[in-house]
């Protein structure tokens, strides 16, 4: 029998009919409110210890679910949103998941808490983060590679002069501007020579001639202000600067000021994002590692990410006793390294001054020829790591892309052996003038790259070739007009330059293969790409570093570890609709992606129309000019462009 409180209700749902999705709305948000209600009035209380709280990491996701899910409502009824409030001057330089004092307070000492600790970051206040007062735009590449302005980074003109490295002393601090070469070019010819030297350990007879050594792909570790970095860019290799986070004088600040590929990397408790057999160089100029600690735990790491016949330099002092031996016996730490690299099957082949260079087997069976008490080798396969502990043995012997440096052909910087691995219309199809009429190679590509990256055949592979190359020339069409219309011009110029100079560093944050890239050295832009590929998409970048491109995992329910104000184009492919099923907040993504954007920056976002609508409403939330374009081609795929505003204070 139905009740007479039912029958009244219906009675007067029944008489009107309009409000009744209404009423049915409001008790669906009131029923959401009240069960979150004990979660969101929850506050945190003042403790002296910081601890991980799998409690409180869920409340948050809970409550970014239903404040997602209200402004999507309000999306859906024509609702205006409100902008995103303005940062205070305290974050203008925030870098999170890097909070040393909490850190601590967790706990965390002897290096670890330098490391990365998403799991203890503290909720804030959704904001948009402003430029600090001083801020200036970068000039235009070349020239900002030379010359910096000073209010753009975090760094007091006493640590500029008072660091030791040859760099930063013969830096010059004029008025707002920081310059890394002085008239007579003392620090190009240093670096230069420094170069030719390692060259010259390697049998080389020039610097010029790395490449034809196999040498694409430099790992710098603690690069300075990146001088080393500069030189290796101008010989047409891929240097990737990673130190610790600094909250100021930072190297990696400087480093994608001048327009330098770096992030934020320390492997003290944790491997790099990066898969086994990654690069070709690692190199350490007095980067303050102590290598034979944590049972060589460190050095293990620079092996992991080394590829067969790579080398490792190290400068350091050899007269500069260190470690924790008795001081009668403590040695250099050149020597401490070359004891362990017997261990490790790398040999010492050259040692200049204060320059050390080790080269690491080429041979697999040397691991299985060494003592019984030599380090042991991991049980591992090609998987790649995000923040995963070090390990105490030795990765990647296993893998299928254990290929000699040495080895590689002429054929766009493929091996003999990576051609029977990858395929020859694989690596063919990386020399950047040949056609998509190579999808008709008979050659099969081989177990590697297409059988561990589910459902990618070839013909995939070239097609998104194309179809990229393609897509550059758009956005570059698109970006233009905008660009010079009603655009600030820089100091100096009496009229703007090409708009490819205005852009150098560029992230695509789904580079799958990494094509983005290859279109941009195809067309000539002089910009270099940070290509991330997400946790939850296939595992391509093997691919993106064997093509000797920058690249790196990344989570993006999770901040990206960099500087603000670091990149000047944003690109994401169907990301938002990868993320669509994860714990992500895209109103945080949006912040996020704002925080590492320059000022005058830009966005560029393909994905389906619904998407891209939502986009375009998050975007005006962070104060970004936004259009949606219809791409014309009968798809419901569109181009969200957007420009980040100069917000000065």
């Amino acid at each position: 029998m139905t009740s007479s409180w039912y029958k009244s209700l219906s009675s007067v749902l029944g008489l009107r009919p309009r409000l009744r999705g209404l009423l049915f709305f409001t008790l669906g948000v009131v029923a959401l409110v009240t069960i979150l209600a004990p979660l969101t009035s929850t506050s945190y209380e003042a403790s002296s210890t910081i601890v991980p709280n799998v409690y409180s990491n869920y409340r948050r996701i809970k409550e970014q679910a239903a404040v997602d899910y209200l402004d999507l409502r309000s999306l859906s009824l024509g609702t205006t949103l409100k902008e995103f409030p303005l940062c205070g001057k305290e974050r203008e330089s925030y870098v999170p998941c890097y909070n040393v004092t909490g850190n601590l307070l967790a706990g965390l000492q002897e290096g670890e808490e330098l490391d990365r600790h998403c799991e203890f970051e503290r909720e804030k206040e959704r904001c948009v983060v402003r430029p600090p007062k001083d801020y200036k735009i970068p000039l235009r590449w070349p020239l900002g590679r030379d010359i910096i302005w000073s209010g753009n980074v975090k760094i007091t003109k006493d640590q500029l002069l008072s660091s030791g490295t040859v760099t930063t002393r013969l830096m010059l601090l004029e008025e707002n501007q920081i310059t890394f070469h002085s008239e007579d070019g003392l620090i190009s010819d240093g670096v230069k020579d420094y170069a030719r030297q390692i060259a010259d350990m390697i049998g080389l007879g020039s610097d010029t001639e790395f490449a034809q050594a196999g040498i694409r792909t430099v790992l710098d570790i603690g690069c300075g202000f990146g001088s080393f970095g500069a030189h290796l860019v101008s010989l047409k290799i891929m240097p990737i600067c990673i130190a610790e986070y600094e909250a100021t004088g930072s190297q990696v600040q400087v480093a994608l000021e001048r327009g330098l590929p770096a992030m934020i990397g320390n492997f003290f408790s944790k491997q790099l994002p990066y898969p086994a057999l990654s690069f070709d160089m690692v190199h350490c100029a007095q980067c303050g590692t102590t290598w034979d600690i944590k049972d060589a735990m460190l050095l293990l790491e620079v092996d992991r990410v080394l590829k067969p016949g790579g080398y490792f330099v190290l400068t350091s002092p050899t007269n500069k006793a260190q470690g924790n031996l008795p001081d009668t016996k403590k040695t250099s730490i050149s020597t401490r390294v070359n004891d362990l690299s017997k261990k490790i099957c790398w040999s010492l082949t050259g040692q200049q001054d204060e320059t050390f260079l080790w080269q690491k087997t080429t041979d697999s069976n040397c691991y299985s020829s060494r003592s019984q008490a030599s380090i042991p080798l991991c049980k591992d396969g090609d998987s790649v790591p995000y923040y995963h502990p070090l390990v105490p043995c030795i990765s990647g012997i296993s893998s299928k892309r254990w290929i000699p440096i040495q080895n590689r052909s002429a054929i766009a910087g493929a091996t003999s052996a990576e051609l029977e691995i990858h395929g020859k219309c694989f690596f063919l199809s990386l020399s950047l003038s040949l056609s998509l009429s190579l999808i008709h190679c008979s050659v099969s590509l081989g177990t590697y790259i297409f059988s561990n990256v589910s459902g990618i055949k070839p013909e995939e592979f070239l097609e998104d070739t194309q179809v990229w190359r393609s897509a550059l020339k758009n956005y570059w069409s698109l970006l233009t007009p905008l660009i010079f219309s009603d655009h600030p011009k820089r100091p100096g110029d009496e009229d703007p330059l090409p708009p490819f100079n205005m852009i150098r560093n560029v992230m695509d944050m789904n580079a799958r293969f990494g094509n983005l890239n290859s279109a941009l050295l195809d067309q000539g832009k002089s910009a270099w790409v940070m290509n991330v590929v997400p946790v939850n998409a296939p595992s391509t970048l093997p691919i993106i570093l064997d093509r000797g491109f920058a690249g790196v995992l990344h989570d993006w329910c999770e901040p990206f570890p960099t500087y603000p104000r670091t990149y000047d184009m944003l690109h994401a492919n169907e990301l938002l609709t990868l993320l669509s099923s994860e714990r992500c907040s895209l109103m945080d993504l949006f912040l996020e992606m704002d925080r590492i954007l320059r000022p005058e920056g830009w966005v560029v976002l393909s994905d389906k129309v619904g998407v891209i609508e939502m986009a375009r409403a998050l975007a005006t939330r962070v104060r970004w000019e936004a259009r949606v374009i219809d791409l014309q081609d009968g798809s419901d795929q569109r181009l969200l462009v957007c420009q980040k505003q100069f917000l000065k204070k």
